[in-house]
């Protein structure tokens, strides 16, 4: 037996006659008949009762209807499905990302893949730390992560997708607040509220590297794990932060942000484990690109195969 048979019999079940059946199928009605007979002798039992004037379905015939039927549905929906996930129309997908990621491009983000991939189900991470998102990568738990570089972990591809200025978070009530623009040098008297060092924070090593740079010693007064914890605690008046500009996204009261000076910034980028290539995968990656790349931004990986559409 094979699907050809199944085929066969719904055709001449539905249509009660060889020959109309014979006609649907784009076949003679010999080789029909002949099939018909050899599935009734595979089964052991009479699908049809047959007469010069008709065929009607015996009671075996019904239930077996019923179940041909029940097949063949679930054979053209299997397949509806293959070509979908051939196509990356369907699949699940889990984002990670940065915090000033999460407050400026997430919402736009969420919003362009549910309208370009209405089949692929997403999940969002928001506001995690590099260290944190570089595990999930490894574990699974996160597919794609949109983090600040560098990143030297070998299972993972990376791809450079735009650079961020960094800007001086500080409370509006702060004398920082007033300058148009403020030099790493005036923090040496500043608190200064940082991201956690012992959670391998990108972040926490480029502001120590600034002010280091500048010949000031940082007076770090809080670390936290957050970025949106991180301006909380700016907009309380409990110091100031550096922090890449996309994160004035979040649009917290009592916080201003004044530019940098020199300009120093921060990339951020797309990654993934190295290795998957499944079209879903490979077309959200292409949406993200496409709503965050710079023209000028150079790629660390070799362009991603596109999938047959």
């Amino acid at each position: 037996m094979d699907v050809r048979h199944l085929r066969y019999f719904v055709a001449v079940a539905e249509e009660q006659h060889f020959g109309r059946a014979a006609q649907r199928l784009h076949m003679a009605q010999p080789p029909l008949s002949q099939q018909i007979r050899r599935l009734e002798a595979e089964l052991g039992v009479p699908l049809f009762e047959r007469t010069t004037r008709k065929v009607e379905l015996t009671a075996a015939g019904v239930a077996y209807l019923a179940r041909a039927r029940q097949i063949l549905a679930s054979l053209d929906d299997a397949a509806r499905e293959a070509r979908l996930v051939a196509a990356g129309s369907v699949g699940h997908l889990t984002i990670g990302c940065v915090g000033s990621a999460t407050a400026s491009l997430l919402p736009t983000l969420s919003r362009h893949l549910a309208t370009e991939l209405p089949g692929v189900e997403f999940a969002f991470r928001g506001d995690m730390l590099v260290g944190d998102q570089i595990e999930a990568l490894r574990t699974g738990a996160v597919d794609i992560a949109l983090l600040r570089p560098p990143v030297t972990d070998r299972s993972l591809v990376m791809e450079l997708l735009r650079d961020d200025e960094l800007v001086l978070a500080t409370p509006a009530d702060h004398p920082l607040a007033s300058y148009v623009q403020v030099d790493p040098s005036d923090l040496g008297d500043t608190d200064l509220i940082v991201h956690s060092a012992d959670r391998a924070s990108v972040m926490y090593g480029v502001v120590i590297r600034l002010l280091r740079d500048a010949g000031v010693q940082p007076r770090i007064r809080y670390q936290v794990g957050e970025t949106s914890t991180l301006v909380t605690l700016v907009a309380g008046g409990l110091g100031v932060a550096i922090v890449p500009e996309p994160v004035s996204a979040l649009g917290l009261r009592g916080v201003v942000y004044r530019p940098l000076r020199p300009t120093t910034t921060v990339g951020l980028s797309l990654a993934y484990r190295a290795g998957r290539s499944e079209p879903h995968l490979t077309r959200s990656l292409d949406v993200i690109t496409r709503l965050t790349a710079t023209k000028d931004a150079p790629s660390q990986q070799l362009p991603r195969k596109k999938p047959n559409t």
